[in-house]
């Protein structure tokens, strides 16, 4: 069965607007330069892709790591609009999941993050249903 893609992309450059600040007031020391050259390609090469069975993300500057999640595992969807990021647009997506190596999944930053996370609340949905999994919590 082929996978069918909700969304792909990668954090915004914002995420590192306080050390490109920090970097730029401290620039006459040269290596703040080399401090916001590594956060600028941190970002551009972390590469996130939601399709309707998975979440893969993809992270690595010079040694790549690439960690997958079944979206059925995912048990709540969260959204976090901080006020520095509502102010361009953008939101924090966290996802608690029953995954034993990622109990916590993180997308940062990203535009359009309402319209993400009601996607994603449906797909979950979908993939439990096709893989008859139910959600118990024990407490």
């Amino acid at each position: 069965m082929e996978e069918k893609e909700i969304w792909k992309g990668s954090p915004s450059q914002w995420t590192n607007f306080g050390t490109y600040v920090f970097c730029i007031l401290f620039s006459w020391l040269v290596i703040p330069i080399f401090i916001a050259l590594w956060r600028f390609l941190v970002v551009k090469t972390w590469k996130i892709e939601i399709t309707d069975q998975r979440l893969i993300e993809e992270k690595g500057v010079l040694s790549k790591t690439t960690d997958e999640l079944e979206l059925y595992r995912v048990k709540d969807i969260r959204l976090e609009q901080p006020f520095f990021l509502r102010l361009v647009g953008l939101s924090n997506l966290i996802m608690a999941t029953s995954d034993r190596s990622h109990s916590i999944v993180k997308i940062p930053a990203i535009k359009d993050g309402k319209n993400l996370r009601e996607q994603l609340r449906v797909a979950v949905d979908a993939r439990r249903d096709k893989k008859r999994v139910r959600e118990t919590d024990f407490e």
